[in-house]
């Protein structure tokens, strides 16, 4: 039996290589030479594969996505019915994610944008010193990616707030939920990151209504997904103020229209889904280990919930 790889064609032959290193003896398919459909029995996808090409697999036994999130296997048709799909928990995806926050985050505490446009302008000119005890940071979603985040704001020692679906305690970390907890959180937020799932409860979150609770001039960092952000409510918020700027690594769509405002947007500064990126050596086990809990008929490690959507 085999396994169908499909992720970008740059990556395919590293992920290849990763998952060999571990089993030798896996037979690996590199979509779309998929070969016999009969004897495909996991699949280990990305984000662009298509969920109804899936059903041509009769024996298909386990779906991995290759990343933490999920949203892109719950689109319609969605996965074959009956197979379980599990998604990555790697320290190395989480250690990166919080990285790039960490980054924005300071990029925008130590008014990064108003040196750079000082510097286009030769301006030599000193702005006032920020406190990092002054600059409160509201966290959206309080899953792995934004533990782990908080964890290195706190050490830095900003206030670090974080909202979650249900009640959750991280030390050193105000919590607030549900949404009375939201709108709490936000009108205390100099800047808010999201790093939530994709789910329809989450669509759409922050929007007019989100970006108006916010102090003005507070700043935004979305690493979750695009859907997450109406983006007409945000260029509105950035043309107006109310939003002081906006650090985006997601989209939709991806990629992101040349002709797309935030481009050129002179308080937006854009990654193209870079923020975190799977690297096949660090990921594989959890992969290969699933493939063989598959084969075995055990439990498997980090399977999506589907009621829950992630």
């Amino acid at each position: 039996m085999a396994v169908l790889l499909s992720t970008k064609a740059n990556a395919m032959q590293d992920w290849r290589e990763a998952l060999l290193a571990l089993d030798p003896s896996l037979e690996i398919r590199m979509f779309p030479e998929a070969g016999d459909p009969a004897g495909i029995e996991a699949a280990v996808v990305w984000t662009a594969h298509d969920m109804a090409e899936l059903r041509r697999y009769p024996n298909l036994r386990l779906i991995v996505s290759m990343g933490a999130g999920v949203d892109h296997l719950l689109r319609p048709p969605g996965p074959p019915p009956g197979i379980p799909v599990a998604r990555l928990v790697d320290e190395r995806l989480t250690t990166g994610m919080a990285e790039w926050v960490l980054l924005n985050v300071l990029r925008f505490h130590r008014q990064d944008p108003d040196y750079r446009a000082q510097q286009a302008q030769r301006i030599w000119e000193e702005l006032p010193a920020p406190e990092t005890s002054g600059r409160r940071i509201g966290i959206l979603g309080l899953g792995e990616l934004g533990t782990a985040a908080a964890r290195l704001l706190l050490h830095l020692g900003f206030p670090v707030m974080g909202w979650s679906r249900r009640p959750k305690q991280v030390p050193g970390v105000e919590g607030f939920h549900g949404p009375e907890g939201l709108a709490a959180m936000l009108r205390r937020s100099d800047i808010l990151v999201c790093l939530l799932p994709l789910t329809p409860e989450t669509r759409g979150v922050i929007d007019a209504r989100s970006l108006a609770l916010l102090p003005r001039g507070a700043f935004l960092i979305n690493g979750a997904r695009g859907g997450h952000v109406v983006q007409p409510d945000l260029l509105a918020a950035l043309d107006s103020g109310q939003v002081g700027g906006a650090a985006l690594d997601v989209f939709e769509p991806e990629p992101l229209p040349a002709e797309h405002p935030f481009w050129g947007h002179p308080k937006v500064v854009l990654t193209p889904h870079a923020a975190s990126i799977t690297i096949p050596r660090s990921a594989a086990p959890q992969v290969v280990e699933n493939i063989h809990r598959a084969r075995d008929g055990r439990p498997l490690i980090n399977l999506v919930d589907f009621t829950a959507g992630y």
